[in-house]
């Protein structure tokens, strides 16, 4: 795809958002336009200073001037601060919305959205290239409408005091205007690739980062080291033509404003030589200012369009992602009650991928307060059937029903709130014990959560830690063991009070005294409440009112332990024995 020099569907979407500031915004103009014309002063009071006062010698004149010098460069440092303060604030602001809005809509997405895009991806979309978008105001927009007004201002004061060395300048500048166009196409497409490479760079990162562990026991180490090379040789490589293509252009541009300078110099000075009085020795001096406040804004606007591009790639990758509707259809009318927890699946069929069932039209009822298990292979479906539930994804056909009422027409967050799921991989922030119980929730107070964990037998283990309930756990839980984590687990599902409950494997990989704590846990917390249970270990799961045993999308057997350990041949009871064998 070809890229686009300058996107004004882009930039009029961000500047949008400065609405909220449009008196802040028109500030930072008027400070603009105050600062062209502090800027054309200069050259003007040079020139009178030096055809009215040095020339003739007039010591009291000069000290005049030099005055009115003086306060002209004070008001010009003034503005000066107050626009590039104020261009930055509101650069700050509009990222802090974008920002905002940007992490709220990433909260409504569907799982199967962050089953595909790298997460790296989306740390760079909501960090760094939201942060470059600042940039388009700090560093872009308003330093390029400042110097292009002082180019203007100077323009028109320069054609006022002498045209024809005026004329030597405006057919230099079309020159310098052919390069910075091939300068801003070529660094287009140089920051396009530098903004993918970061993004490739992010994602590997985080992923190795995160999965360390996995590295070091696999011996990667070098592998990985390698991988990282080659990618960082692409990102230095994208980088490198950046800093090509400013090689070049910098150069020529400054050829151009001093063989610019040059030809005024020869030119005005054999006319001041030969007598003619078509310029002075003070337009001449204030022509040398004039040239540089043209052609080094004319220069600077080219390496500030680079910011501007900059940003702009980066806003138009930050749209995109605030331009997917990727969310659970959130349709429904109303509020989830209190569950009495009656459950019933009819003829549902599911597929991750369009057309590859992994759920295939199952029927299943669990009555309410029941507790059902759901056994099988590994792909069977089991942990499916609780992402449909939950709705993080959509059925592709048939019905789910809660208290006969298609769940559908539940709101999402009501649905949600009455139920509780405790994972195999429990997943704790870098907080507080407290806070990843409640999640920061404000209803549940101390004291519920104390109570709740003296009741399920969690409190004497929380106490064991250093700062108790306030422990910090640090980023994913690491400073605690998977059964300490997994009980902190049941007890956050247990303050939220659910309607139903949902154990997915959360007892498959943890130690001895930890199972004990949590078979206690599991028994308070499923009394007088439906529960579906999903277990490896049949052993936990033996007290069930109903076993669902699932082969390859499909319900093969139901019933209770004894009813299926009874079945000669049946699915479960060669599950039941050949574990039982193994335990034992």
């Amino acid at each position: 795809m070809k890229a686009k020099v300058f996107d004004t569907t882009v930039f009029k979407r961000i500047l949008k958002y400065t609405k909220p500031y449009k008196w802040r915004f028109n500030s930072v103009i008027a400070f603009a336009v105050f600062l062209s014309l502090f800027a054309a002063l200069r050259p003007l009071i040079l020139q009178g200073t030096v055809d009215t006062y040095i020339k003739p010698k007039d010591n009291y004149g000069l000290l005049l001037y030099v005055t009115l010098m003086g306060i002209t460069l004070l008001l010009e440092v003034i503005f000066q601060f107050f626009f590039v303060y104020w261009a930055n604030w509101l650069g700050q602001d509009i990222v802090k919305d974008i920002r905002t809005k940007l992490f709220k809509h990433m909260l409504s997405f569907r799982i199967k959205y962050f089953d595909h895009l790298p997460v790296g991806q989306l740390v760079t979309r909501s960090v760094s290239d939201i942060e470059q978008i600042a940039r388009i105001f700090s560093q872009g927009l308003f330093m390029i409408a400042s110097d292009v007004m002082k180019m203007i201002v100077c323009l028109i004061i320069m054609f006022w005091m002498n045209w024809q060395l005026s004329l030597i300048v405006v057919f230099a500048m079309p020159i310098l205007v052919f390069f910075t166009r091939i300068f801003q196409k070529k660094m287009q497409i140089a920051f396009e690739e530098v903004r993918t490479q970061i993004a490739n760079m992010n994602s590997f990162v985080q992923e190795r980062v995160t999965g360390m562990k996995i590295v070091q026991l696999f011996n990667r180490e070098d592998i990985e080291s390698e991988k990282f090379r080659e990618i960082n040789g692409k990102h230095n490589k994208a980088w490198i033509k950046t800093i090509l293509y400013n090689s070049i252009f910098f150069p020529i541009a400054d050829i151009i404003s001093s063989l610019t300078l040059g030809f005024i110099v020869f030119y005005g000075g054999i006319q001041i030589i030969n007598g003619n009085s078509f310029t002075t020795l003070g337009q001449m001096t204030a022509y040398t200012m004039f040239i540089g406040m043209l052609f080094n804004p004319l220069r600077q606007i080219a390496d500030k369009f680079n910011e501007m591009q900059l940003g702009m790639i980066a806003a138009n990758r930050v749209f995109d992602i605030l331009d997917t509707q990727d969310q659970i259809q959130d349709t429904g009318t109303v509020e989830a009650p209190i569950f009495r927890g009656s459950i019933q699946f009819k003829d549902v069929h599911f597929g991750y991928i369009a057309e590859e069932y992994v759920i295939k039209g199952i029927d299943l009822n669990v009555k309410a307060g029941e507790t059902v298990a759901i056994v099988g292979a590994t792909g069977a479906g089991k942990s499916t059937i609780i992402n449909l539930l939950n709705r993080f994804y959509e059925i592709n056909s048939g019905t789910i029903y809660i208290d006969d009422h298609n769940i559908e027409n539940y709101t999402l967050s009501s649905l949600r709130k009455q139920i509780a799921v405790v994972l195999q991989d429990v997943f704790l922030f870098a907080d507080t014990i407290f806070n990843n119980i409640t999640l920061n929730n404000p209803d549940i107070s101390r004291e519920q959560v104390l109570a709740a964990a003296k009741k399920i037998g969690v409190h004497k283990f929380i106490m064991s830690l250093p700062d108790n309930y306030d422990f910090d756990v640090k980023e994913r839980g690491v400073m605690l063991s998977s059964g300490q984590r997994q009980l902190i687990a049941f007890l956050r599902a247990y303050v939220s009070n659910p309607s139903i409950l949902i154990l997915d494997e959360a007892t498959s990989s943890i130690d001895t005294y930890s199972e004990e704590l949590i078979q206690k846990a599991t028994e308070t917390i499923t009394k007088g409440r439906t529960s579906i249970v999903i277990a490896h270990r049949l052993a936990t799961i033996i007290n069930a009112d109903k076993i669902v045993v699932m082969d390859k999308g499909l319900i093969v057997e139901q019933g209770t332990h004894q009813e299926l350990v009874g079945k000669e041949g049946g699915y479960y009871k060669n599950l039941y024995d050949s574990q039982f064998a193994v335990e034992y």
